[in-house]
């Protein structure tokens, strides 16, 4: 669906490695699949001429203004989005 329907797709590269060792995520994360969905969605996207764009796990996305690109120096997470 994400292929038939968009030319361009972003995407957030994880560290899934650090996630795992999070107890209270390590199951959630397993069962995501979270390599799985990327191998996925880069393999059918490259046939299908979509463009996929990793995000780097480091870039302040949540701390970034949308609107002017203004980036926060310090936002706790409660008030992320």
């Amino acid at each position: 669906m994400l292929i038939q329907n968009y030319g361009v797709i972003g995407i957030e590269d994880l560290n899934v490695k650090g996630m795992m060792s999070n107890h209270k995520l390590a199951r959630s994360v397993v069962d995501m699949s979270f390599f799985e969905f990327r191998r996925q969605l880069t393999y059918k996207a490259e046939t299908a001429g979509v463009k996929v764009i990793v995000a780097d796990m480091w870039f302040p996305s949540s701390k970034t203004c949308n609107v002017c690109g203004r980036k926060a120096v310090a936002m706790p997470l409660n008030v992320r989005e």
